[in-house]
C-alpha cells in the first residue's frame, strides 16, 4: 500500500503579481493611464468607446496607443478575419472542458489560447461563456460550462487566468442571464433577486473574485427591466461597486442602443464600428449636456487600463512581461478531449480486449463534428475524424467502416469532396482578391473581407472549385443566403435568380438565410466536376454591419435508408465490437435559434437498435454538445459521450477505446431520459417577457425536488477503475476525503462534496456543490483530497436586507462520485442561531 497523496484544487492564484513589485507596476499603469487621458481631446476620448471596425478600437497615436484587436472564442482564436488561411487550434467545447472538472486544466487551455490570440495580433478574447445550462433546449448550451454556478465560476477562473497568464484579455460573457436564444435581442428575463444572485450572478462574482478578469461582456437581453447594456445596478452597483471590477465592459456586437442610456448604465465600448451609439454621437450628447462628461473619462480611463494591461500603451508596462512557456496545441487538445469524455455505461466492454475486431458505424464517424455552430467557429488546420484515429490506431483488417444513417437529412454546407476559393471581383470582372473556402460557406461581416478587397469596390464573389464524389449518384445542391445568386454544376446551371431575405426572428438567422434545395445532378464516385456559386452584390453596403453571407450547400445519394441500416446490422455481426457514432448537426445545436426537442436526428435510434440487436458488444459514442435523448442506452454495452471534441477527437476517442487514456470526464449538467422528464424546460418567451418562474430549482436541484431519475445525473461518470470511500471529515472551511484506488490500472478520481441542511429554515435546494478535486492514484493506492468548503456555500442572499446571510444550523457534507452516487456523509455544524429567514 502507497503513501497517501494529497490532492488540492489547482488553478487560483491570480494573474497580476501582488507582491509589492506588482503594485508598484500596478500603480505606474494607473499614472500611464491618467497622463494619456489627460493628453485627449472630448471627440479623441468618446471616439475610443466606439469601434472603428468588427474586431478593434481606434489607434491614438499621439499617446502611443494600438488599435485593440478583439476576436471570437472560445474553442479557439479565429482572429479579425472568417479564413482558413491563418488556421486555430481547435479545442473542445465548453462543455467538454467543464466535465473534466479540472480547473487546472481549464488554465493551461487558456495559456494555449493566449498564445494563438498573440499569433494572431489579438489582445482581447471574447471568452469565456459561463451562462448557466438552466434549459436542455438552449441552442447554444454548447458554448456555457455546466448548470452549476460553482463547477462554473471554478472552470470559468482556471480559464481566465491561464488567457490572462499569457498578457491577453478576456470578456466573460453574457453578462446576465443571457440562457437561451429564442428572442434573445428583445427578451426581458424577469428574475428574482434571490436567484439571480445565488445562480446567474454567481460565477460571474466568482471569476471577478479569484481571477480579476480585464473585461466582461454585457448581452443583448434585459434583466428585470433595463436591457444589460443600460442597466445601472447590475454593472455600475454589483460589478462593479460591490465586487471591485476594474476591467473593461463591452458590449455583446449590435446590442447598444441608447447613448445617454447606455453611459449611465456603465457601458465602456459599444461594438462594433463604425456605427455605434457612442463615437461622434457621445461627444455630442455631452456637448449638448445630455451625458455626462465625467462618465466618458470613467469609461475612457477602463479602456486605457485595458490597454496598458496588454501592453498596447507606450509608457506602460504590460501585466505580463514574460509569457508562459509555448504550449503544443494539438497534444493539449487531445488530452483535453479524452479528460472530457464521460463513460456513462460500460458493461465489461470497455477499454477493447487487443487482437479483435471493430466495425466502425455512422456517417458520424467519417465527417466528425468537432465544434458548434455560430460565432464559437474556427478553422482548424486539420480534423481527426473517429474512422482517422482508429485507423491509425487499429492494425490493418481490423476496422470496417458502414454508413448506417446520417444525422443530416437536409442539405448542408459543403464539405468532403469540395476543393474551393472565393473569388472577389469588382464592377469590370478584375479580381481583387480570392481565399481558400472550406465548408462552402462566406461568412464576411464588416471588414472581415480578403486581402486587397472593400465594400465599396466588390461587386460580386464567386464560390468556385471542383467536387469529387464520394458515391455514385444523384446529388442535390442548394443555396443559403438571400441575394442575387447563379448556381452551376458540371456545367448545368441549377439556379439563377434572386433570393428574398427570409423572415426568421433571430438577425443571425435571418443574415445566413434559409437553406433552399435548386437541383439534382447525378454524379460518378471519384470523377470530379466544376461548381460555381456566383452571388452578385447590389446596392450600398447594409449599416452598421456590411456584410457578405451565402453559402454552397449539397446532399449526397440517398439510398434507402433501411439497406443502410441493414448493412451495418451485418457489418456490426461480422465484427467482434460495433461502435456507433451518433451526433447532432448545426441545425439542431448552433447560436441564434433554440431547440425543439432533444431526439437525435434521422434514423440514427433506429441504426443503434438494430446495431444493437446484431452484436450484444455495442459501444454508443454519442457526439453532442448538449443532452439527448438516448433511447435505447439500456440495450447496449457502453455509452461514451465525446461532446464536440475539437480538432483531435478522434485520436482521443482511439486512445480511451482502446485503453490507452481513461475516458475522465464527469457530466456538468443532467442527462434527462425524455424531455417531457425535465424539470425546466421553457425557453420562449410570453408577451416578450421569459419569467424564472422556477427560482433556484434548475439542474439537479429541480431532480431532486421533482423526485424523478435522470438518465445520468449531474457529476456521473465511470472510469477505467474502481474507488473505495474511506474516510470524510469535514470542518467549516474544507473537507478532507480519503478514497482508495481499489482496481487494476491507474485512474483519476473527481471526488464531490455536496452540503444538505437539516431542518432548513431557508427554503433552500435538498443539497448543492459545494466542492470537489480531483485525484490520482495507482492501485491499491490511497489519495486524499483537501476540498476547501467557501463560506458562500452556507450563505444565502436575503432579499429582505439586500446582502449575504450565514444560515447556521446542522449540515450533512455527502462525498461521493455524482449527486446521486454518495458513498460517505458526515455532520458539520455551522454556530450561531438559527432561526426561520425571509430570504423570499
Amino acid at each position: 500500500m502507497g503513501a497517501p497523496h494529497v490532492h488540492r484544487p489547482g488553478g487560483t492564484e491570480v494573474t497580476e503579481v501582488t507582491d509589492a513589485t506588482g503594485a508598484r507596476r500596478a500603480e505606474a499603469r494607473e499614472e500611464a493611464v491618467e497622463a494619456a487621458l489627460g493628453k485627449l481631446d472630448l471627440d479623441a476620448r468618446t471616439r475610443l468607446l466606439a469601434g472603428q471596425d468588427m474586431w478593434s478600437l481606434p489607434a491614438l497615436p499621439e499617446i502611443g496607443l494600438k488599435s485593440l484587436v478583439m476576436s471570437d472564442g472560445p474553442i479557439g482564436v479565429r482572429g479579425v478575419r472568417w479564413t482558413p488561411d491563418d488556421p486555430s487550434v481547435a479545442l473542445p467545447s465548453p462543455t467538454a472542458l467543464a466535465a473534466t472538472w479540472d480547473p487546472a486544466l481549464a488554465r493551461r487551455a487558456g495559456r494555449l489560447l493566449a498564445q494563438e490570440a498573440r499569433r494572431k495580433g489579438v489582445h482581447v478574447l471574447l471568452a469565456p461563456t459561463v451562462n448557466l445550462h438552466r434549459s436542455p433546449l438552449a441552442g447554444r448550451h454548447f458554448e456555457a460550462y455546466s448548470e452549476d454556478p460553482h463547477l462554473t465560476g471554478a472552470i470559468g477562473t482556471g480559464y481566465v487566468l491561464g488567457v490572462q497568464d499569457g498578457g491577453v484579455a478576456t470578456t466573460v460573457k453574457h453578462y446576465v442571464a443571457n440562457d437561451a436564444e429564442t428572442d434573445r435581442f428583445t427578451v426581458n428575463n424577469v428574475v428574482a433577486a434571490r436567484t439571480l444572485r445565488e445562480l446567474y450572478l454567481a460565477p460571474f462574482e466568482a471569476i471577478v473574485r479569484d481571477a480579476r478578469p480585464w473585461g466582461v461582456m454585457t448581452a443583448y437581453n434585459r434583466v428585470n427591466g433595463p436591457t444589460m447594456t443600460e442597466h445601472h445596478h447590475l454593472v455600475n452597483e454589483v460589478l462593479r461597486g460591490e465586487w471591485g471590477f476594474d476591467g473593461v465592459n463591452v458590449s455583446d456586437w449590435t446590442a447598444a442602443r441608447d447613448t445617454r442610456r447606455c453611459l449611465a448604465g456603465g457601458l465602456d465600448i459599444a461594438m462594433p464600428g463604425p456605427g455605434t451609439v457612442y463615437g461622434e454621437a457621445l461627444a455630442a450628447a455631452v456637448r449638448a449636456g445630455e451625458a455626462d462628461e465625467a462618465l466618458v473619462d470613467a469609461a475612457v480611463r477602463n479602456v486605457l487600463r485595458l490597454a496598458a494591461r496588454v501592453g498596447a500603451l507606450a509608457g506602460a508596462e504590460p501585466a505580463v512581461t514574460d509569457p508562459p512557456a509555448p504550449v503544443d496545441g494539438d497534444a493539449l487538445a487531445r488530452e483535453i478531449a479524452h479528460r472530457s469524455f464521460v463513460l456513462l455505461r460500460n458493461d465489461a466492454v470497455l477499454p477493447l480486449a487487443p487482437g479483435g475486431t471493430v466495425a466502425l458505424i455512422g456517417a458520424a464517424a467519417r465527417d466528425a463534428r468537432v465544434l458548434g455552430g455560430g460565432s464559437a467557429q474556427v478553422f482548424p488546420d486539420h480534423v481527426v475524424s473517429p474512422l482517422d484515429g482508429l485507423s491509425a490506431a487499429l492494425p490493418a483488417g481490423a476496422l470496417t467502416h458502414a454508413v448506417g444513417a446520417h444525422p443530416d437529412d437536409g442539405l448542408a454546407p459543403a464539405g468532403p469532396g469540395f476543393a474551393l476559393r472565393a473569388v472577389c471581383r469588382d464592377a469590370t470582372g478584375a479580381v481583387l482578391g480570392a481565399v481558400p473556402l472550406p465548408g462552402g460557406q462566406v461568412q464576411w461581416i464588416g471588414d472581415d473581407l480578403p486581402a486587397g478587397v472593400s465594400h465599396d469596390t466588390l461587386h460580386s464573389v464567386e464560390i468556385t472549385g471542383t467536387f469529387t464524389p464520394r458515391e455514385s449518384g444523384g446529388h442535390t445542391f442548394g443555396t443559403r443566403g438571400p441575394g442575387a445568386l447563379t448556381l452551376t454544376v458540371a456545367g448545368r446551371t441549377l439556379y439563377d435568380g434572386v433570393q428574398a431575405t427570409g423572415d426568421e426572428p433571430d438577425p443571425f438567422e435571418a443574415l445566413l438565410g434559409t437553406p433552399l434545395e435548386r437541383g439534382t445532378v447525378p454524379l460518378t464516385e471519384g470523377v470530379p466536376v466544376e461548381v460555381s456559386l456566383l452571388h452578385r452584390l447590389t446596392g450600398h453596403p447594409a449599416e452598421p454591419l456590411p456584410g457578405v453571407l451565402f453559402s454552397l450547400l449539397h446532399l449526397g445519394p440517398r439510398r434507402d435508408p433501411d439497406e443502410l441500416i441493414a448493412e451495418a446490422a451485418e457489418a456490426a455481426r461480422a465484427a467482434g465490437t460495433a461502435v456507433v457514432v451518433v451526433a447532432t448537426t448545426e441545425r439542431v445545436e448552433s447560436e441564434g435559434f433554440d431547440r425543439t426537442d432533444l431526439r437525435l436526428p434521422g434514423r440514427q435510434d433506429d441504426l443503434v437498435r438494430a446495431v444493437a440487436a446484431a452484436n450484444p458488444r455495442t459501444v454508443v459514442v454519442v457526439n453532442a454538445g448538449s443532452p439527448v435523448e438516448m433511447p435505447w442506452r439500456d440495450d447496449v454495452a457502453a455509452v461514451l459521450l465525446s461532446w464536440f471534441p475539437g480538432q483531435e477527437g478522434g485520436a482521443a476517442l482511439a486512445d480511451v477505446l482502446l485503453g490507452a487514456e481513461e475516458p475522465g470526464g464527469r457530466l456538468p449538467t443532467t442527462w434527462p431520459a425524455t424531455l417531457a422528464d425535465a424539470p425546466v424546460t421553457r425557453v420562449t418567451p410570453a408577451g416578450g417577457e421569459l419569467h424564472y418562474t422556477e427560482g433556484l430549482f434548475t439542474g439537479y436541484r429541480a431532480w431532486d425536488r421533482s423526485g424523478t431519475a435522470p438518465a445520468y445525473p449531474f457529476g456521473h461518470g465511470l472510469g477505467y477503475t474502481t474507488w473505495e470511500y474511506e474516510a470524510l471529515e469535514p470542518a467549516p472551511d474544507a473537507a478532507t476525503v480519503r478514497v482508495r484506488n481499489t482496481g487494476t490500472r491507474p485512474g483519476r478520481e473527481v471526488v464531490q462534496l455536496y452540503a444538505a441542511p437539516v431542518d432548513d429554515p431557508a427554503e433552500r435546494p435538498a443539497r448543492w456543490l459545494a466542492g470537489f478535486a480531483g485525484v490520482t492514484a495507482a492501485p491499491g493506492e490511497t489519495a486524499e483530497a483537501r476540498v476547501p468548503l467557501p463560506g458562500r456555500a452556507f450563505e444565502v442572499w436575503d432579499e429582505a436586507a439586500g446582502a449575504w446571510t450565514t444560515v447556521p444550523g446542522t449540515y450533512e457534507i455527502q462525498a461521493g462520485r455524482s449527486v446521486t452516487d454518495t458513498r460517505l456523509r458526515a455532520l458539520l455544524e455551522l454556530p450561531g442561531e438559527t432561526q426561520p429567514l425571509l430570504v423570499r
